[in-house]
């Protein structure tokens, strides 16, 4: 089962990594209550799967069915947040759109080179942000040969908005 991917026409592809349950579940606690927008996945993510599993209502929308990011937005009444995993070759202006956005927000990021940019150190001094650590190296799985990879990065949940204090390190 292909459990995400994430992609917006200007990404690049090896951007093309599915991410596991196991990555997601950190989150369900922030998430519980609110209505999620994944805009970076088809039906079959392991967000959209993890959280409808969960009773969390999900909308899933994907650059594949039309859903590019920067240039679509559910209506504001639509979603309360904004989770997913976007495509790290653009994630400058990912974040931009997602302040621009204004809603709570959770992404799944690298650590490598998180503040080494001019623009998101910007965005980060100017919004405010949250990180929500998670344990361990997460082993995605490259959609397009189905291997699995445990990059020599952490990753972690950028969040805005969506967790109880700056800094949070996930159990799991």
């Amino acid at each position: 089962m292909q459990t995400f991917f994430h992609s917006v026409k200007e990404s690049s592809s090896v951007d093309e990594y599915l991410t596991p349950a196991s990555a997601v579940r950190p989150i369900l606690p922030y998430v519980f209550g609110k209505r999620v927008w994944c805009p970076f996945d088809l039906p079959d993510s392991a967000f959209v799967t993890t959280f409808a599993a969960s009773g969390i209502p999900v909308l899933a929308t994907h650059v594949e069915s039309g859903g590019d990011f920067f240039q679509y937005a559910p209506s504001a009444e639509a979603y309360d947040c904004i989770v997913s995993n976007p495509p790290f070759s653009c994630r400058d202006k990912v974040l931009e759109r997602l302040f621009e956005l204004r809603k709570p927000f959770a992404m799944l990021l690298n650590s490598s080179g998180l503040f080494d940019s001019r623009k998101r150190f910007s965005l980060f001094a100017e919004n405010g942000i949250e990180l929500l650590i998670l344990r361990g190296r997460v082993k995605f799985t490259r959609r397009s040969d189905g291997k699995a990879n445990s990059p020599m990065f952490q990753s972690w949940y950028l969040c805005h908005g969506m967790l109880p204090k700056q800094i949070v390190f996930a159990d799991e």
